[in-house]
């Protein structure tokens, strides 16, 4: 019996020396020392801490945000949940084929609707079949798209004004359409000349941009949109390569629904009807209407897979401001950040620990600490009803998404399903490592290292090679 006392005891103290080991080696170095970390790595079946470093304390999360945004919608919708778009009318069809009224697109936040991601791109031809199958092919008055499940702040308080009107954070509106993103397409020329923007995609009535992009001795997209929501008139600045023809770049719909609403009414036209009224937008019309059809999105499971292996910030921002909508219409960021706190509060977790401002990390305010992903990530994986659907919806080391170039040709090759994060001065894992002896659930918050995003990358990836063995 005192032998197999002491064999404990030396075997605790063993694993003890090895923990402080590889923490010890991961945080005691110039690039780490004085960096802002919460750290947590636990035994997924046991609960037992392995490795920890202020892991109470709060640290900007990046993408890694994108996780509770999509553990929470799945949690609350389920797998198969699908968005819903409704066509309505609030006049008569008549019997020569004429609805004498308008048409209302009404949307319901999804944002898969005409997205190069997943969904049907074409889905206006299902539209106008509908329309048909209903004896609708010409209008005698409006189409009216409303966005009213959504408030009309569409840009979230607490983002960069360097991040708005750029596709990676374009406004949430409640119809989104093509990603809310347009392309324009610059022919470039000698270095320190400004390019030239010979059109865009698709194109938008009144849309005016401004360029001030230089032609440049670089090989990537180092330029940026400004513009308020709702405004055509956009400012481009910023570095694209030299000497290129139709380079593109990327920026945000101003507003997406009036767009799909005249592309609706162009559509229609050329399929043989008329439209006598304008393509408008109103919030919550109020008049009596009913449907004539119903647009449904791919599966919630689809969408965010999409949102985890891409980390898609359009697609989590839907799912942010969805979730508000369920308490409140329109929607808020208020509403949404409430609806998510009383959630896992309601489940035990440290919410007090939680500082969430919007659905994808884009926020350089948003907070959270190593401690409550690592709660969140084992209840989703021990208790969760869908515990599969979201352990399948993340990145996998050498494999996919974003972590297909994350301990590539390691021992953890395939072995490791998380989520990243990367904003200036921050980054950021969470997720799952299966070790030899087990599933390991870690979160590791990475703030104001002092060295490049690649440097630190390596030493967590050396970090999780170490606690893995």
């Amino acid at each position: 019996m005192k032998r197999t006392c002491f064999a404990l005891v030396v075997l605790a103290i063993s694993t003890m020396v090895v923990s402080q080991n590889a923490l010890k080696k991961f945080t005691d170095n110039p690039l780490l020392q004085n960096a802002n970390i919460s750290l947590l790595v636990k035994d997924l079946k046991t609960g037992a801490t392995l490795y920890e470093l202020r892991s109470k304390n709060t640290a900007t999360t990046a993408s890694t945000m994108k996780v509770i945004t999509t553990a929470t919608a799945l949690e609350l919708l389920g797998p198969d949940f699908r968005f819903e778009t409704r066509l309505e009318v609030d006049g008569e069809i008549a019997k020569d084929s004429t609805l004498r009224g308008n048409l209302y697109i009404r949307g319901g936040g999804d944002p898969t609707l005409g997205s190069d991601k997943i969904g049907d791109k074409d889905f206006l031809n299902q539209w106008i079949v509908a329309l048909h199958k209903a004896g609708i092919k010409n209008i005698a008055g409006k189409i009216i798209a409303d966005p009213g499940i959504f408030e009309k702040q569409v840009i979230n308080p607490k983002w960069t004004w360097e991040d708005m009107g750029n596709y990676y954070a374009p406004g949430i509106h409640g119809i989104s359409y093509m990603d809310n993103t347009y392309r324009a397409y610059f022919n470039s020329g000698k270095v320190g000349t400004v390019a030239q923007i010979t059109r865009i995609d698709p194109e938008i009535k009144g849309h005016k941009i401004e360029s001030f992009v230089k032609s440049a001795n670089i090989s990537f997209d180092n330029a940026y949109f400004y513009g308020a929501p709702f405004s055509n008139d956009r400012i481009v600045t910023g570095q694209i390569p030299a000497n290129k023809t139709d380079f593109v770049v990327k920026g945000d719909i101003p507003d997406p629904a009036l767009l799909l609403a005249n592309h609706l009414r162009e559509r229609l036209i050329a399929s043989g009807g008329s439209v006598t009224g304008q393509a408008e937008v109103q919030y919550n019309p109020e008049c009596k209407k009913f449907v004539v059809y119903t647009h449904y999105s791919p599966p919630l499971s689809e969408i965010i897979t999409e949102t985890n292996v891409k980390s898609n910030n359009h697609y989590a921002e839907y799912l942010f401001k969805y979730i508000g909508s369920r308490s409140v219409v329109p929607s808020t960021v208020d509403a949404s950040i409430s609806s998510i706190r009383a959630f896992w509060q309601a489940k035990g977790l440290p919410v007090d620990q939680l500082f969430q401002y919007d659905g994808s990390g884009l926020s350089p305010v948003n907070a959270v600490s190593a401690g409550f992903f690592v709660e969140l990530l084992t209840y989703m994986k021990n208790k969760s009803r869908y515990s599969g659907v979201f352990y399948n919806s993340l990145p996998v080391s050498g494999v996919s998404g974003t972590l297909k170039s994350i301990l590539e040709k390691t021992a953890l090759q395939g072995k490791v399903h998380a989520k990243s994060g990367t904003i200036e001065s921050v980054k950021s894992y969470t997720g799952y490592i299966e070790a030899p002896k087990g599933t390991l659930v870690f979160a590791i918050l990475v703030n104001n290292a002092y060295g490049t995003s690649k440097e630190v990358v390596k030493k967590m990836e050396s970090f999780m090679l170490d606690i893995a063995r």
